[in-house]
């Protein structure tokens, strides 16, 4: 309190203390009303994105923890399993031949050379073009490389090709007599051929730009080299596996 005019009163501009009590109070009050909600406000977002990336580095730990059970099973399985690898290992080296032999695979147009059960050779080669062809009464073929295993039957070096009747049709001629002279070529089929057996050869060809691609009538067809190579490689016997 002071004297003003020799008066005892509130000063102009001063604040009554009883008044000044209650802003003070009120604004306690209103301090504890927004405490908590600004809290939820400053803290939410931050639980959002933490919450989250906690789970990330909690659930990995988690899946250690269980890999790390081992299945009671587990361990005879994988016994088991190397057991039958050694057998089909085993089983494998009992049929893969021991001296040379010869693979076809007609689907890719690509022979494989082994001798000591080690490839020596592979390269392209021709076989079958599937294609039908018909003749004169029941007469039809389909040219096809038969697939299975085979063996060397004969080797012949400077082949005649006997031409069958498909190859007249085929040209719109008409088929001679079985011993005609138009029957026999020369040089058509290389300077090799290896027999495989009913009328299927390995031989060569004067058509070396088609080496690669299914346009042949059964037999496999080889580059000069190629043919060569095999010729001198395998024996009358040897095997010649095509697929």
């Amino acid at each position: 309190m002071t004297e003003i005019d020799g008066q005892t009163g509130t000063p102009t501009g001063a604040v009554p203390e009883n008044q000044g009590n209650r802003w003070v109070n009120t604004l306690k009050v209103w301090i504890k009303r927004l405490t908590v909600p600004f809290l939820y406000i400053l803290f939410v977002p931050f639980l959002l994105i933490i919450t989250p990336a906690l789970a990330e580095l909690l659930i990995p730990a988690n899946k250690v923890r269980h890999a790390d059970v081992v299945d009671p099973g587990a361990e005879k399985r994988i016994k088991n399993l190397q057991t039958q690898v050694k057998n089909l290992e085993r089983r494998i080296e009992r049929l893969t031949p021991g001296n040379a032999y010869l693979v076809v695979n007609t689907t890719e147009n690509r022979f494989m050379l082994y001798k000591n059960r080690q490839m020596i050779r592979e390269g392209l080669c021709s076989t079958g073009s599937m294609i039908s062809l018909e003749g004169e009464g029941d007469q039809k073929w389909f040219f096809r490389t038969p697939r299975g295993d085979y063996r060397v039957q004969g080797k012949i070096e400077n082949p005649v090709w006997r031409r069958p009747d498909w190859a007249f049709i085929e040209e719109g001629l008409p088929v001679p007599p079985g011993d005609h002279p138009s029957r026999y070529e020369r040089g058509v089929l290389g300077d090799y051929a290896l027999t495989l057996g009913d009328g299927y050869m390995i031989h060569g060809t004067l058509y070396q730009r088609f080496i690669g691609l299914p346009v042949t009538h059964g037999c496999i067809r080889m580059l000069d080299d190629d043919l060569k190579v095999v010729f001198e490689t395998l024996p009358a016997g040897a095997k010649v596996f095509i697929y």
